[in-house]
């Protein structure tokens, strides 16, 4: 016959046994009936040591039970962070790990360098001296053909932006972007192919892709696209990036010949910009703190200032394209002139 010290023994197993096996409700309801026995039986006279031992017991059991669940959450919630991407301490430890963590940059004033986009030895000041109304004047049917494939492309232009000029130029950049580009892409190909240096006109005509991107990310401080008009630059983009990389491929001499029409198209665009700045119809705002740190421009300037350096750069690129299309013109290839690198 088991004694009363045997049967609480037992129940003690039970209801340690009970966190493991049994639910939550269940062992919780265990253990309270448990812990009052034990005290309750230490008042008449039982042994202290029992009484401790075995309420000890239980708590650890339920310490146990806790532990496991916690462990169980940690898990999940590891699990969760490797989803995710993990917490910015993670991120960090992923980022130097790989060793490609960028370095901390400074200004020349000491202050710290806040673009990700551009570095300080890619920044430069504009040549505004470059002479804007030079013209290549039409002579052979591919040049009157891009010629007037510009002019055809300036009338839709014309009649959707008007006199909006902030919303123009951005339309514009959208566009002038690709060239540069399409070109890049098609020349190293071409050189991976035939083995053979390009003459470093991937990298210029890289160059000039980024530079214009630029211009779109200065306008985009000033101007807010609204949607129709971002739903326009999907249209004009995917159309032009094609008909242009057919087009270079077919005749890279007739490419280059209608981007240097295209770039004095942009020179007198930016020239009516600046007139309706001059007459008020358009506000003189602070220029944005990206166009003030990429051109190296005075703290002060203002979008005035910006539209200057832009147009100087677009006078470059018109050099740079009708440069091209006429070695072509030559007979010879664009690796046997030295790319204009750097040329801004």
């Amino acid at each position: 016959m088991m004694t009363r010290g045997g049967t609480k023994l037992a129940n003690s197993v039970l209801v340690l046994a009970g966190h493991r096996f049994l639910s939550t409700a269940t062992a919780k309801a265990a253990s309270n009936t448990a812990v009052a026995g034990f005290l309750t039986e230490r008042t008449v006279g039982r042994p202290a040591w029992n009484t401790t031992f075995l309420v000890r017991s239980q708590i650890v059991g339920v310490r146990n039970g806790g532990t496991m669940a916690l462990g169980q959450k940690n898990e999940e919630e590891e699990k969760k962070k490797a989803v995710d991407g993990g917490d910015n301490k993670d991120e960090k430890k992923a980022v130097s790990y790989w060793g490609v963590e960028a370095p901390k940059l400074t200004k020349e004033d000491g202050t710290e360098w806040k673009w990700n986009c551009f570095r300080p030895w890619e920044t430069y000041k504009a040549d505004l001296s470059i002479d804007l109304k030079k013209h290549h004047a039409p002579a052979t049917f591919m040049d009157k053909l891009a010629f007037w494939t510009v002019k055809a492309l300036r009338w839709p232009t014309d009649l959707f932006f008007q006199r909006r000029y902030g919303c123009r130029a951005m339309m514009l950049e959208t566009v002038a972007a690709v060239p540069g580009m399409v070109g890049g892409l098609l020349l190293h190909c071409k050189s991976l192919r035939r083995f053979e240096h390009s003459g470093g006109w991937i990298k210029a005509l890289l160059e000039e892709a980024e530079n214009e991107r630029m211009h779109l990310m200065t306008f985009m401080e000033v101007t807010k696209p609204k949607w129709y008009e971002r739903a326009l630059v999907f249209t004009v983009q995917g159309v032009f990036f094609n008909a242009y990389f057919l087009g270079y491929l077919i005749s890279p001499k007739f490419a280059h010949r209608m981007v240097g029409y295209l770039e004095e198209e942009a020179i007198h665009s930016y020239t009516e910009f600046l007139k309706e700045l001059d007459k008020g119809n358009i506000e003189n705002v602070p220029a944005p703190a990206i166009a003030i740190d990429y051109w190296r421009m005075p703290p002060d300037s203002t979008l005035r200032d910006v539209v200057m350096v832009v147009r100087a750069d677009e006078a470059h690129h018109r050099d740079v394209n009708h440069f091209a299309s006429d070695v072509h013109y030559q007979g010879r290839e664009l690796r046997e002139a030295p790319a204009p690198i750097g040329y801004h």
